[in-house]
């Protein structure tokens, strides 16, 4: 019984193995070609030919992950609604109530977002 199950996994395993052993290579091969001498100006931060205005390391606002978060959350709201609206025809009227209900917990997590003040930018 154990037997055809790791059968089926053996082609997986192999690619893998493959796909770790080039980039092993490939990371390696880039540390022992490549010129490894940084000096002040690859260290320094970019900022489009301008000298840093301030310090890079200086803490974000919480607000910056905050959104990115909330971006992340209803972005995937889409992801959802793609293959639900092209399957529409043949999951019927169950899967269309299911849509609506996940629309309503989107919906009522968004109004709670609101009301809580999230997505002020004071």
């Amino acid at each position: 019984m154990t037997q055809p199950l790791l059968a089926n996994y053996f082609p997986i395993l192999v690619f893998l193995g493959i796909a770790a052993a080039i980039s092993i290579a490939m990371v390696g091969g880039s540390v022992l070609a490549a010129r490894q001498k940084p000096d002040s100006e690859k260290l320094s931060t970019y900022e489009c030919g301008f000298e840093p205005f301030d310090d890079t390391r200086r803490r974000f606002d919480v607000r910056f992950y905050l959104v990115a978060i909330l971006f992340i959350i209803f972005d995937l709201e889409v992801a959802f609604l793609f293959p639900w609206a092209v399957a529409l025809g043949g999951i019927g009227w169950l899967g269309f109530l299911s849509m609506m209900g996940f629309l309503g917990l989107l919906t009522v997590g968004f109004v709670y977002e609101w009301r809580k003040g999230a997505l002020d930018w004071e």
